[in-house]
């Protein structure tokens, strides 16, 4: 908020007007004065103020109907309301109608000042939640979700809409997508962040046994059952239960937890009462659900009461411009407080891999890099990318189809061969020729012979130049 800090002066007695108003620019406030609510709002609309200053009883519309209409209007503008001693009755209205605070008339200079000065407060911290969000907007990260891509951008927009909604929430993606991180930053960004977030992964657990889990039991219900448990439900009451690979469950545990569900109630296995339960559901799968629907593997009914928020979290191979500032974020993860960092070549290398395991296996590749290389910069060579010798599968493909499209000589495929093993090796010869099965002096040598044909090639293609200039003339 910039200086100097403004209020509008709103009170139908001139006299009163005149005061305030000397009274604040003498403190370097700057203030305007308006006679009546309806005065009022056209100077809010010639422009903006800080704070509003109003009286409450005024010839026409009130000052509680001003503030009415300023809370519709400018929600972030605080609004104090002035009232003669012993109409308190219409200062607490006020307060319950959305005023920041309310003064007495006659009221002390030193009171005032104070009261203004903590709605500028206020006002100051609103404009700055809201820099907040719009920087939110324009970053790479929420909560715990991170990318740069279009599509992660409309996540974080839809995490930020459905956090307080208790409605349930279906994330599809292929496995290492994250789908658990985006559930939880769900949970931790609404009103339930302060209650469990409970996990559990459906085909982690035998169905026998996830029946229990789920619902709990009661002592004696089967063998092995000596004590009483309550179960995830219970204990995710009044937070979130996040049920990952829900596409595995069996088709007789899903008509039960239709049932939980539709009646918000749980009933333990071997008991004959059932028990309240406030939990939203978020579940997650890498199936899809229609197909298995299609198949006679997943009940319909419980699919349309899952699928009430769908979220779907694409590959990262769709979204290459992710790769940086995911690698980026586990280098921070994983670097237990030393500086490292990416080259340029190495980001670069990282976007070009297809990444069929998604973010997990990004993080896998660069917590194993940085615990193979005491390097502060990691550069492409240190990069354990799936498949790698000298150079991935894909290149290798790329290089020979390469060199049969072009019809090169095994000559020039050797060249090109040790080219590419120079750029894995960033220009180290002595590591290039221990991969490339040659001393040094051989692969310095070979480049010497390579230079020398690449000036008879030059030359001779000098004379064919001039041999043709000679015939055209």
């Amino acid at each position: 908020m910039g200086l100097p800090r403004s209020v509008l002066v709103v009170d139908d007695d001139a006299a009163m007007r005149e005061m305030v108003v000397s009274l604040l620019e003498d403190q370097g406030i700057q203030a305007r004065a308006a006679s009546s609510a309806d005065e009022a709002m056209d100077r809010l609309g010639e422009s903006d103020c800080d704070v509003v200053l109003s009286d409450i009883r005024m010839p026409g519309r009130t000052g509680i109907e001003l503030l009415g209409q300023i809370r519709e209007l400018r929600p972030d503008t605080p609004v104090v309301l002035m009232t003669a001693f012993g109409s308190i009755d219409s200062a607490v209205e006020a307060m319950h109608a959305g005023a920041f605070d309310y003064v007495t008339k006659p009221f002390q200079r030193d009171a005032l000042l104070v009261t203004l000065e903590r709605a500028f407060e206020r006002r100051a911290l609103e404009e700055e939640n809201r820099r907040l969000r719009r920087a939110v907007d324009q970053t790479s990260s929420f909560g715990d979700l991170i990318g740069h891509s279009p599509a992660m951008r409309d996540i974080f927009a839809l995490v930020r809409k459905i956090a307080d909604n208790r409605s349930s929430v279906l994330i599809t993606g292929e496995s290492g997508t994250g789908k658990e991180v985006v559930a939880r930053t769900i949970h931790f960004s609404g009103g339930r962040a302060a209650r469990p977030f409970v996990p559990i992964n459906c085909t982690a657990i035998p169905e026998g046994l996830l029946e229990s889990e789920l619902f709990g039991h009661v002592r004696g219900a089967f063998t092995g059952a000596h004590v009483t448990k309550r179960g995830l439900f219970e204990q995710a009451s009044g937070g979130t239960l996040f049920l990952d690979e829900i596409g595995d469950m069996g088709l007789g545990l899903q008509g039960k937890l239709l049932r939980v569900l539709q009646d918000r109630e749980v009933r333990p296995v071997g008991s004959n009462t059932s028990v309240k339960v406030d939990v939203r559901i978020i579940a997650a799968t890498n199936r899809d659900l229609r197909v298995e629907i299609d198949a006679g593997r997943f009940r319909r009914d419980l699919f349309y009461r899952l699928n009430v928020i769908p979220i779907e979290i694409p590959p990262l191979r769709e979204r290459p411009e992710d790769v940086p500032v995911l690698a980026e974020a586990f280098v921070r993860k994983h670097s237990e407080g030393r500086p490292r960092r990416l080259s340029p070549a190495a980001i670069e290398r990282l976007k070009r891999c297809p990444w069929e395991g998604n973010a997990r296996e990004l993080e896998n590749v660069i917590e194993r890099a940085l615990a193979l290389s005491d390097a502060v910069e990691i550069g492409p060579v240190d990069l354990p990318l799936p498949g790698d010798g000298p150079t991935s599968a894909s290149d290798t493909h790329g290089l020979v189809a390469d060199a049969l499209e072009r019809h090169m000589t095994l000559a020039e495929l050797e060249d090109l061969y040790i080219d590419r093993v120079l750029e894995h090796t960033r220009g180290n010869k002595v590591h290039a020729a221990r991969i490339l099965g040659i001393n040094r002096r051989t692969l310095y040598r070979r480049g010497e012979r390579r230079l020398g044909r690449d000036e008879e090639e030059s030359d001779a293609s000098g004379v064919e130049c001039d041999d043709e200039a000679r015939e055209s003339s």
